[in-house]
């Protein structure tokens, strides 16, 4: 199949693409029924096609599709922005922040610290904390849990990826910069802080030239058009000068919602988007290195037991500081469990800026643990729903 596709030029990347989202697809009729995220089947379905199974699609296609994760990134980070809208962060307080930054922050220097102790490279460490930072959660919406302790998930978990993007940016600066001779100097600190500021100040401006053009006259299929086009070409821009475009797209959402006030532009990239986020989960599959799975077993199973203590560790320290409900103090941490999404475009990224080697393993430890997350994590994230009370304990059959 590769090698018939490999033959047939444009059209074989075009069936390529249709072989991607229907394996996509079909998988996630398998995993609905076993009660899991459409994220999983995605990434198996990834696996099954993939170099290391049936071959379906040609080596040369996965190496050439690069764009579609910068792309899924892009539109991920810009969306991310509209949490940060300024009257939603006033009205919610400083409490939600500092919660979000012990949660968040306490998970990434746990995995940062064990994975210096173990011997990892600092670059290798520092990026997988970061990426460590991400959450993600699904069984609110499948239980349909409603309450004060629904709220703080909600809110926590949007800030939670605005984190861990700007954690990751941070430390990608500084991998960057270390990666020439192994030595920092400060201008090889300076020029990377120097481009990440001009970026952030690119994506501010794109999004207030995006509220100008975008207007109650604006059709919404123009609309639609404007944002892809102020999307990819802040996305564009940046990786031609080899930055990030992670916080210049997240910039430009938040500017864009600050200056309209609107939402509606974001629910319409919602529905515009899941053809090209199917790619890029059944992508990571693909990619995902089998053999590389037992070189990465133990720090593998390191990395997905200390997150989850740190996350926990983090929101009862949170949840201290802040004075929260005994629900958020006991239960939050369980919430925050499942990882995929964010994290598994990051690990792509962060794949390209280590040795081979070392992003490999970068990149099979987060594809593989998030496959784990999303098989343990929705029963953990259910318990502390009905142990908080956010969602109704089953009821119990009365004795005769």
């Amino acid at each position: 199949m590769a090698l018939f596709l490999s033959n047939l030029g444009a059209a074989g990347i075009i069936l390529t693409i249709a072989v991607m989202l229907a394996s996509g697809f079909l998988l996630t009729r398998f995993t609905k029924r076993l009660h899991l995220p459409n994220v999983t089947g995605y990434i198996i379905a990834g696996v099954i096609i993939g170099p290391w199974c049936l071959n379906l699609v040609p080596s040369q296609y996965i190496e050439q599709m690069d764009f579609i994760t910068d792309l899924a990134l892009a539109f991920i980070a810009f969306g991310v922005g509209k949490y940060f809208k300024l009257s939603s962060l006033k009205a919610n307080g400083k409490k939600m922040v500092i919660l979000t930054l012990f949660e968040s922050l306490t998970a990434g220097i746990f995995i940062t610290i064990v994975m210096l102790i173990m011997g990892l490279s600092l670059s290798f460490s520092l990026l997988l904390g970061a990426i460590g930072c991400a959450t993600t959660i699904m069984t609110i919406r499948q239980y349909k849990a409603r309450g004060p302790f629904v709220d703080t998930i909600l809110q926590v978990v949007a800030l939670d990826d605005a984190v861990s993007l700007i954690a990751f940016s941070v430390c990608a600066a500084f991998v960057q910069a270390s990666s020439s001779n192994g030595s920092v100097t400060v201008s090889q600190i300076a020029f990377p802080v120097l481009f990440n500021l001009l970026a952030l100040a690119l994506g501010g401006l794109s999004g207030v030239v995006l509220s100008r053009l975008i207007h109650k006259r604006r059709s919404k299929d123009h609309s639609l058009v404007l944002a892809c086009v102020t999307i990819m070409g802040v996305a564009g821009i940046c990786t031609s000068l080899n930055v990030s475009p992670l916080l210049a797209c997240m910039a430009s959402g938040t500017a864009y919602i600050n200056a309209s006030g609107n939402k509606h532009l974001f629910k319409q990239l919602n529905q515009f988007t899941p053809p090209l986020l199917v790619m890029f989960f059944v992508l990571s599959g693909m990619r995902l290195s089998i053999p590389s799975l037992a070189a990465a077993g133990v720090i593998g199973i390191v990395y997905f037991l200390v997150r989850i203590a740190g996350k926990y560790t983090g929101s009862a320290l949170g949840a201290a500081v802040t004075h929260a409900s005994p629900e958020i103090r006991r239960y939050f941490g369980l919430a925050l469990i499942p990882q995929a999404g964010v994290s598994i475009g990051l690990a792509v990224l962060g794949q390209r800026m280590l040795p081979a080697a070392e992003g490999t393993m970068l990149a099979t430890i987060i594809l593989s643990s998030a496959v784990l997350y999303e098989l343990t994590g929705p029963a953990c994230a259910k318990l502390a729903l009905l142990r908080s009370g956010a969602i109704p304990r089953p009821a119990t059959r009365q004795p005769a």
